[in-house]
């Protein structure tokens, strides 16, 4: 069971790395010198990649 600390660094870890997201979003942009059409879609990859990486970290270390 997850303790109501843990519920706490997930949301701090979330929101995080959604601001984290937006800035390699921006660089990724900047690098190609123009904005991408499926501009979601590359911000949700990027979130998605990061927040599996994040969770894996936060629970390996708080326990099981």
């Amino acid at each position: 069971m997850i303790a109501a600390l843990d519920f706490l660094y997930f949301i701090l870890v979330a929101v995080a790395l959604y601001f984290l997201s937006d800035r390699l979003l921006d660089v990724i942009e900047r690098v190609l010198g123009r904005r991408l059409e499926n501009r979601s879609l590359v911000f949700f990859a990027i979130l998605l990649v990061l927040a599996l990486a994040g969770f894996a970290l936060i629970r390996r270390l708080t326990g099981p």
